[in-house]
């Protein structure tokens, strides 16, 4: 073993002191006096130092927070001071019950002071140090018994593993409550997913899973947290006479307390209290189920004592459960303005989170699948705040005989369209884009749109109107409206109403790639309905083609095949199709020429930041008309890419791969070049 120097020594009880002080900064004031580089560069100086010198290890170095190997089994721990449960009220008469409680017991009317304090909803630890130094760390268990988990407890960055300042007891044994803040609960779940483990229902699973782990390495990955909010064992010392005192003496020794811990005098300022953190409950970076009341004074509490296992000097207040069990009576289908088709539950109602509760999202169908529901189960369901309420979990157990199982319908519950999931995808959707009633003002606003149909002063709220009043069903109404009914809109003049009239009726003169791309079919965007429209000419040899002569065309993938085919073989989406060539929808007839031969045809090019001379939109006209096929993205097909001011992630990515990047004044050297200015 390589021993260390009395100036090593040093050094490193200097780099602990430091890092110690760092982390009191850090997790108990939330006040850093340094960057996060400066800690980093301490801490692996420090690592630096232990690892040529193993003799400078100590059990309260912060390097000692990764975890050591892993155990066979938890040893038992006795509690010397139990840590008993807490009775609960539910309501302010409750709560003004046993504020009378707590009078008639001492025999007097004076005031009695509280302290409020948020009810974590995570897992009671017990932490002993012997001369500030923590050496046990404990679950509560039964009240009587827990679990060694000092090891686990070492991990976590808010627990100190050497207390500061003075004054503590010599023997000092400090209760609080673990648990996972939801940012880290997010983050843990989307790592479960990456690996392909099981993700954690709520915060506190999460933290009862994390901190009874045999192995706490493991431990030591998750983002857990700690706040203190009391004493158990104390020899060697004294305390304040006070609960209030108490925290802010283990704030000063460097636990963490919950900030949103207040006073009150009485009854009505407890439930003040409660009021305004439920009301909060939702913003706050953890979950907690409701506030605790405890009497301030510790020689009132020691006059009140207990009752069975729980103190006469302290109550919870719950709030409304946020879960609650309720049965499945049956599953329907939702069509959004997109033609998603989501799930959703219809329960037996249910009061949950404040609100009594008769429908849930089930998200899609891989959502059912991963709950294994089927109709007439019991299930619970969730509601925090004003979260759409959703199914959690189903418990099989209680599943009747014969359950059916829940089954994607074939055809769309609003239009009777088919309804088609790609392989891969979560969503389902409706195929009967043009005619679904659902989806009609979603259809008309992209039907409508500069780059589709063009029809200038048709704007949501208009389009809103529209559908709203009866007035259009479909894309083929809106050659049908008269400037007397649109005059009847509300905020729609007769000289607005012309002027609309007139915008659709200039409309009907198109060409062929817009006409495509207003159809909205998925996955058929400008650059595709530019391609349809070269490789097929007519709308009628489009409508003739399957997916094998699809596939045929460059740069039409399986997906877009299969979404076009479907598109069109929908008798709805032809009858609106009909409609339009009805209304005397048109466009040139093609040209027949070679593109082969058009200078820029076997050229990808992508525009990006802003064009001074013209926009990007007439730009990409310009080169699509000399052939090019003109990208949203950068890729290593890419030909080409022109940048103009302010150009960000596509001009660095083009620069990545090595891809040539010109300036404007060179688009407009190489569009004048080939005549089109």
């Amino acid at each position: 073993m390589n021993h260390s120097s009395a100036s090593d020594r040093e050094e490193a009880q200097a780099l602990r002191a430091q890092l110690q002080e760092h982390n009191y900064r850090y997790y108990v004031l939330d006040d850093p006096s340094v960057p996060d580089s400066e800690y980093d560069r301490l801490f692996q100086r420090l690592l630096a130092l232990e690892q040529a010198h193993p003799d400078l290890i100590t059990q309260d170095s912060p390097t000692q927070r990764v975890g050591a190997a892993p155990l066979a089994a938890f040893k038992q721990v006795q509690h010397r001071v139990p840590m008993l449960s807490l009775d609960n009220v539910f309501n302010a008469a409750e709560l003004l019950a046993f504020e009378k409680r707590i009078h008639d017991r001492l025999k007097s009317e004076v005031p009695v002071d509280f302290v409020c304090e948020p009810k974590l909803d995570g897992l009671a630890v017990s932490l002993l140090y012997r001369d500030g130094l923590f050496v046990q760390g404990a679950t509560r268990g039964d009240g009587e018994t827990g679990e060694d988990i000092t090891q686990n407890l070492r991990t976590l960055s808010t627990v100190p593993l050497r207390l500061m300042g003075e004054g503590f007891p010599s023997e000092l044994e400090v209760r609080g409550e673990v648990y996972m803040p939801k940012a880290g609960l997010a983050e843990l779940n989307q790592r479960q997913t990456s690996a392909g483990d099981k993700t954690f229902a709520n915060p506190r699973n999460a933290a009862a899973g994390s901190l009874r782990q045999l192995d706490p390495r493991i431990t030591a990955k998750r983002p857990l947290e700690l706040y203190c909010y009391g004493i158990g064992h104390v020899a060697g010392g004294t305390l304040p006479a006070r609960h209030s005192a108490i925290l802010a003496a283990l704030g000063k020794w460097g636990f963490r307390v919950n900030p949103e811990i207040r006073s009150a005098a009485n009854a009505a300022e407890c439930q003040r209290y409660y009021d305004a953190l439920l009301a909060r409950r939702d913003a706050l970076a953890y979950d907690i189920d409701g506030v605790v009341y405890k009497v301030d004074e510790l020689a009132l509490q020691q006059r009140l004592g207990f009752v069975s296992r729980a103190p006469r000097w302290a109550i919870a207040h719950k709030f409304p459960a946020q879960e609650e069990i309720t049965r499945l009576l049956d599953v329907e289908f939702q069509v959004g303005r997109t033609g998603a088709v989501t799930p959703v539950a219809r329960l037996e109602p249910v009061y949950v989170g404040g609100v009594t509760v008769s429908n849930a999202t089930l998200h899609n169908m891989d959502e059912v699948a991963r709950l294994d529901i089927h109709v007439g189960d019991t299930v619970v369901v969730l509601r925090a705040g004003d979260v759409i309420p959703r199914i959690v979990r189903v418990l099989p157990e209680r599943r009747p005989p014969y359950a059916p199982v829940v089954m994607l319908p074939a055809a769309c519950p609003v239009c009777g369209s088919a309804i088609t999931r790609e392989e891969g995808e979560a969503v389902a959707r409706c195929s009967g884009g043009l005619f679904c009633p659902a989806q009609t003002k979603e259809a008309i606003k992209h039907f409508s749109a500069r780059r589709a149909m063009d029809i200038d002063g048709l704007g949501d709220k208009i389009v809103d109107q529209l559908v709203d009043t009866g007035l259009v069903a479909s894309v083929a109404d809106l050659y049908s409206l008269a400037s007397a009914s649109l005059a009847a809109l509300e905020r729609m003049g007769e000289k607005s109403a012309d002027k609309l009239v007139a915008a659709i009726a200039k409309s009907r003169n198109t060409t062929f790639q817009r006409f495509l791309f207003a159809l909205g079919i998925r996955e058929v965007g400008e650059a595709t309905a530019q391609t349809l429209a070269r490789h097929y000419e007519t709308l009628d040899a489009l409508l003739r083609a399957d997916e094998a002569s699809l596939l045929e065309v460059p740069d039409i993938g399986p997906v877009s095949a299969r979404n076009i085919v479907q598109f069109f073989a929908q008798p709805h989406n032809r009858e609106v199709l009909d409609r339009l060539l009805a209304a005397e929808i048109h466009w040139p007839a093609p040209v027949k020429a070679d593109v082969s031969a058009l200078p820029l045809s076997d050229q990808t090019l992508v525009l990006t930041g802003s064009l001074s001379q013209l926009s990007r939109d007439e730009a990409g006209d310009h080169l699509r008309a000399l052939g090019a096929k003109v990208s949203g993205s950068v890729s290593k097909n890419t030909t080409a890419v022109y940048a103009g001011e302010k150009a960000g992630s596509k001009l660095a990515r083009a620069e990545s791969l090595g891809i040539p990047v010109y300036t404007e004044d060179e688009l407009m050297s190489l569009l004048r070049e080939h005549g089109r200015l």
